[in-house]
This record gives structure tokens, sequence and C-alpha cells, in this order.
């Protein structure tokens, strides 16, 4: 597999550089829309810099890996669909859920989204025992993501992130998309209700939250609670995170590190092989590359992101309205 780095400036494109290469696959070359970027990005990672993407696709990708300034890729993503051309499309793909459907793609391209934690082991083990017939029904879940404070981004030279018009909002948008695409999967088909929801920024003095929690439901389906904050003290990689589910039947958690699952039918309670949060993007990586090869869906995609930014949006309207009817 031949793969082209697209938006080099983004913070999450070395974990895409070092994903590929351990997937095994030759990264043909970079590109960003500053020139600047892209030769310290070529320089620092050994990768062949483009002078623009005309360049870049005349390389023959077998994938282009889509990242950037929200307000830029949508025009580049259009480009690359144009080309015919299979793509990771990294968030944030748009300033707003408006602009991110101005880049739908035609039906059948293959388009990926990097929301890695799909990758938790939890999900591949409620699917084994469901299909055993040992899950039972969800009852309800936590997800929770919190990481440092996001002075961080500035260090990073994605500044932009931490203007609400750019980067869509503060810790919700950025952090929180990965547990309310948990939430989704657990609600299938049905459309979950907002039915309580905080958004606060008192910490660090942005324009943009850095803690939110929301709660889902549905009819006939589970309670879930989604959080995400930029309160946790280290503005090192890493942070506190866990995804728990409770089913009839087991209760699996995931903190990254390690994994467990508990099932009532037999009182066990076992260890599983965890997906640590720093190679989650190699495991990702791994996956979309062999779903590619086999002609399939790709693992998280473009309507499941479409999907998210929407009960975003729903979050941070309910949480407008909690506070503006919230007593002195």
């Amino acid at each position: 597999m031949r793969i082209a780095l697209t938006g080099v400036g983004h913070w999450h494109a070395p974990m895409h550089l070092d994903a590929a290469r351990a997937a095994g696959a030759e990264v043909v070359g970079c590109w960003d829309i500053d020139p600047a970027v892209t030769a310290r990005f070529a320089g620092e990672h050994g990768v062949p810099g483009v002078d623009g993407l005309a360049g870049l696709l005349g390389l023959g990708p077998d994938l282009v890996v889509l990242m950037g300034h929200p307000l830029a890729v949508p025009d580049v993503a259009r480009a690359v669909l144009a080309a015919g051309v299979p793509m990771v499309l990294e968030k944030p793909a748009a300033a707003s859920t408006a602009d991110l459907l101005g880049i739908v793609p035609p039906e059948g391209h293959f388009v990926a989204v990097p929301l890695a934690n799909r990758c938790s082991p939890i999900f591949a083990e409620m699917a084994r025992l469901d299909a055993a017939g040992r899950l039972g029904a969800v009852a309800h879940a936590q997800f929770r993501i919190v990481n440092g404070a996001p002075e961080r981004y500035r260090v990073d030279r994605v500044g932009w992130l931490l203007d609400p018009a750019v980067g869509g909002g503060g810790a919700l948008r950025n952090l929180g998309l990965h547990a309310v695409d948990a939430a989704l999967c657990l609600f299938g088909t049905a459309a979950p209700e907002v039915v309580g929801a905080v958004v606060r920024a008192t910490m660090h003095g942005e324009a943009v939250e850095d803690y939110a929690v929301a709660v889902l439901t549905a009819v006939g389906g589970p309670v879930v609670t989604v959080e995400a904050g930029y309160s946790y003290a280290t503005m090192a990689p890493g942070g506190d995170y866990e995804w728990r589910v409770s089913a009839a039947n087991a209760y699996l958690v995931d903190n990254g590190e390690t994994c467990r699952v508990a099932t009532l039918d037999d009182g066990a309670v076992r260890m599983i092989e965890p997906v640590p949060s720093r190679l989650r993007y190699r495991a990702f990586m791994a996956d979309t590359l062999e779903r590619l090869r086999q002609g399939a869906a790709p693992l998280v995609g473009f309507g499941d992101y479409v999907r998210a930014m929407r009960l975003v949006d729903a979050i941070y309207a309910r949480a407008a309205v909690t506070a503006a009817t919230a007593g002195p």
C-alpha cells in the first residue's frame, strides 16, 4: 500500500505516519498548504515533500490521509474524491456539520474516519458474547475521555483548534466525538435523545469549553453518559480514559492500558488483551488497510462521522437550554 499524507501541520500527522509504517505501508509523500510546514515535516520524518496536491496525487497513492485546517480541508477533500482515491479523513474536517455535509463522498467511495477508540477490545468482546447468546441487553454505559490543558494545541502549532469558529467547539467536539461515537454504537439505528447536558469553560480562560457531560437515552435503549474534558493536570500525552458498558450478563471496562470483562452466567472475571490508547492509531490503520484490500467498508465511515457531529450539535443545544433556565 502506498500512502500519501496531506495537511501535515495537523497534530496527528506523526501518529498517522507511525501507523502507516507499522502496518508495512510505503509513505510516498507529504504535503501541506503551508510550504514551510511541508518542508519541516519532510525533514523531521524522512518523507518526500511535494509541492501541491496535484503533485501528491500524481504519485499514485492507494490511500490519502487527509488532515489540516478545517476551513481548508473541504476543498482538498473534494479534489481527492474527484480523483477517485480512497481516503482517511481526519477530524476536524470542517468547522461545522453543515460544512462537513459539503464533502459527502460518492456512493461506494472508501472514506475512513479515524475515531480510533472503535478499536477498543470491548466492542469485539461484546460481539463475541452476543453471538454466543451471553451478552444480554445493554442497560447503561459511561464513556469518558479527559486530556490535558488546551495550551498543548498552541505548542503543537494548531491553536486554531481553540477558536470555536474554526474548530467548531472545544473538548466535546474534539475529544467527546470519540465518546459520542461509542454511544451511537450501542444505540444502533435508534435516535438517542439528549436528556441532560452541561458544557462549561471555567478552567483555562479559553473561548471553547474545557468540560462537557451529557446523558443520552432512547426508547427501549440504554442510558449512556458521555464525558469529555481538557481538565487532566498535565499537557503530556494521555489522560483519563475509560469505556464502561453494563449488559444483563456482562460488565466490560476498558481504561486503555487494561481491559476486563465479568460475566454473570459463569461468575468469571477475565482480563482480555488490551489495545493501549497510544497504539490505537496503529490498530485503526491496520484495520483500514485490510478493509481496503478486501473491498470492504471502513470500520468508521463518513456517515458515522456525520451522525456523531449531529449528536454533538444536539448536546450543545441541550446544554444551552440548561444554562438559560438555570437558577442563580
